[in-house]
């Protein structure tokens, strides 16, 4: 089974490095880029473009937004869906007004990589002293630049909980049982929302869950996915 990773917010192809080994399990690996556009409708056009005719697609905070547009775009293309620490919520206020700082900040004063508040925001706070960590983190939104972020930071987040029931594929949810920017509330609204979809909360991590628990999350994911592929092809045959 084809798999396509989608990553979040200033991350890139290195986020599931440290899972690649255990999902090629599962099949050959895509790697979404999701840099090139700057509204969750055209990055999910165009990796319905760039994707295999089949494919599971696995989508992290920001890609987890792209991954259920394409479950929607392309229902029949799209055999299995996870879904880590990510929401079907729209921005609030006041993280809307927090992103329009940082976006005038950026085109004012140009882009000097992710601030360090931010990065330990969204790891475990023992993780705080983890330079290796903390500077993989800021490597990849180093490589990604100035007008990537703009793209990113400046897009409006809308909720599509009104669109959930429209999911129809497999789903998983993973949350991190420590994660400050995504609650455990958000993940159990996908869980409820989409039909027939299964909760799985990992302890002891961050937001940056495919970098801090690598073989937990690839634990949780690996024989879902591979359950899901066995069934399509009992079923197809």
């Amino acid at each position: 089974m084809n798999l396509v990773l989608l990553p979040g917010f200033m991350t890139d192809s290195d986020l599931w490095t440290d899972m690649e080994v255990q999902l090629a399990r599962v099949g050959a690996i895509h790697h979404a880029d999701l840099s090139r556009d700057a509204a969750i409708d055209d990055m999910a056009s165009r990796v319905v473009a760039e994707a295999p005719e089949r494919f599971a697609l696995v989508g992290f905070s920001m890609g987890g937004y792209v991954a259920r547009e394409i479950a929607r775009l392309a229902p029949e293309r799209v055999r299995a869906l996870v879904l880590i620490a990510t929401s079907a919520r729209a921005d609030t206020r006041a993280q809307a007004a927090r992103k329009a700082i940082a976006v005038a900040h950026v085109r004012e004063q140009g882009f000097t990589g992710l601030s360090r508040g931010a990065i330990l925001q969204s790891v475990h706070p023992e993780r705080a002293g983890d330079a290796d960590l903390i500077g993989r983190i800021r490597r990849m939104g180093d490589r990604l630049g100035g007008p990537v972020f703009l793209r990113q930071a400046g897009q409006a987040r809308a909720s599509d909980f009104d669109r959930l029931g429209a999911i129809r594929c497999p789903t998983l949810v993973v949350a991190a049982a420590q994660d400050a920017l995504r609650g455990l509330d958000e993940s159990q609204e996908l869980r409820d929302g989409i039909p027939g979809a299964t909760l799985t909360v990992i302890d002891g991590s961050g937001h940056m869950l495919p970098l801090e628990a690598p073989d937990a999350l690839a634990a949780a994911i690996v024989p879902w996915l591979l359950a899901q592929a066995s069934g399509a092809s009992t079923i197809g045959s």
